[in-house]
């Protein structure tokens, strides 16, 4: 019997991939969308890509309101919640960001376990579980501190959200208990399925094929191609073995972006600079710069990512990081107009 997924964010960077792997692996998927005018260009980018969107339909939720969650989780069989606010710059208002990840999140579990849900899987972040450390290895027992110094609000978002659906799941009677799989993915790079590159890591490769980023900032932590991310979103859904486990998607090597930037040089793109911005630099500038002030807690960071449990639960090889970024470069310079 096929089953259902219901895939919030499908429109997004990694919901449009988590969708091209679902719907080729069989099954009928719900994507939701903040609005219905965006149901076309997601037929569109997937059909352009050869997927066959026959069992996709597309429903309308907002992270921020109740309307149409319970409806859209009605006759699935599992809930891939990756839809969540993302953003570098830190908000005017915290709130602003986390409201709508935790809300969010909350809103979905609620609708997988009022529509008899087997399992969720949840987008989360590395950035979790990393928080103030500045050098070693992440492991998926490790949890970001809120309330340290320089933690972004995108970071808190991420945290408060995670231990929110963790309350949730471990919070339910253990006769009816839903599962849950939490994929926490590194800094995500790889090409994307449609034209949209304004999300944050295909607007940094524009602006470095663009030479619009004459220095880049001191850190370096583990990155994943966002095809790997999808799939290990799919495998997820229905590896035995995975129910309440925080996966980390990522390489395990930390990657600065002066290696970004020579891959990219290296394949013959002239805009990339590798100069890296003194610290005090970039500490003056997020006076008065959000996007700066959200970066303050990754300067000097050198972290890399304990991915064994990946590996050897899925069998799972990460595709080369050097593959990555040369297909990242030129899907997205193929794109600027």
């Amino acid at each position: 019997m096929t089953e259902t997924v219901l895939l919030t964010g499908v429109s997004g960077y990694i919901g449009l991939h988590c969708a091209q792997q679902l719907l080729e692996a069989g099954f009928v998927v719900r994507g939701s969308v903040r609005s219905k005018a965006k149901e076309q260009e997601v037929r569109e980018t997937l059909a352009a890509a050869s997927i066959d969107t026959t069992n996709l339909s597309i429903v309308e939720l907002n992270l921020a309101n109740d309307v149409g969650w319970d409806e859209a989780a009605q006759g699935c069989d599992y809930v891939m919640h990756v839809a969540s606010p993302f953003a570098i710059a830190n908000p005017k208002a915290e709130d602003d960001m986390i409201k709508p990840a935790v809300e969010g999140t909350l809103r979905a579990l609620r609708a997988a376990k009022k529509a008899g849900i087997k399992r969720v899987v949840l987008t989360s972040s590395t950035i979790s579980m990393m928080g103030s450390m500045k050098a070693g290895t992440v492991k998926p027992s490790d949890w970001t501190d809120v309330n340290a110094k320089d933690v972004s609000t995108y970071a808190k978002s991420k945290t408060l959200a995670e231990k929110a659906a963790w309350d949730f799941v471990n919070g339910q009677n253990s006769d009816d208990k839903m599962e849950m799989v939490v994929i926490n993915p590194g800094a995500v790079l790889g090409p994307p399925l449609g034209r949209d590159i304004t999300g944050a890591s295909m607007s940094m490769i524009d602006q470095m094929l663009r030479g619009k980023m004459p220095m880049v900032p001191k850190s370096a932590f583990a990155m994943v191609d966002v095809r790997d991310v999808a799939t290990l979103h799919v495998k997820a859904l229905t590896h035995p073995d995975a129910a309440s486990l925080r996966i980390i998607a990522s390489d395990t090597m930390p990657r600065g972006f002066a290696e970004v930037a020579q891959i990219l040089k290296d394949e013959g793109h002239k805009g990339p600079s590798t100069r890296l911005a003194p610290n005090f630099v970039l500490r003056f500038i997020a006076l008065f710069d959000r996007e700066a002030k959200g970066m303050l807690g990754f300067l000097g960071m050198n972290l890399g990512n304990d991915n064994s449990k990946t590996c050897q639960l899925f069998g799972w090889t990460p595709i080369p990081f050097k593959q990555t970024v040369r297909e990242t470069g030129a899907a997205v310079k193929a794109l600027q107009s």
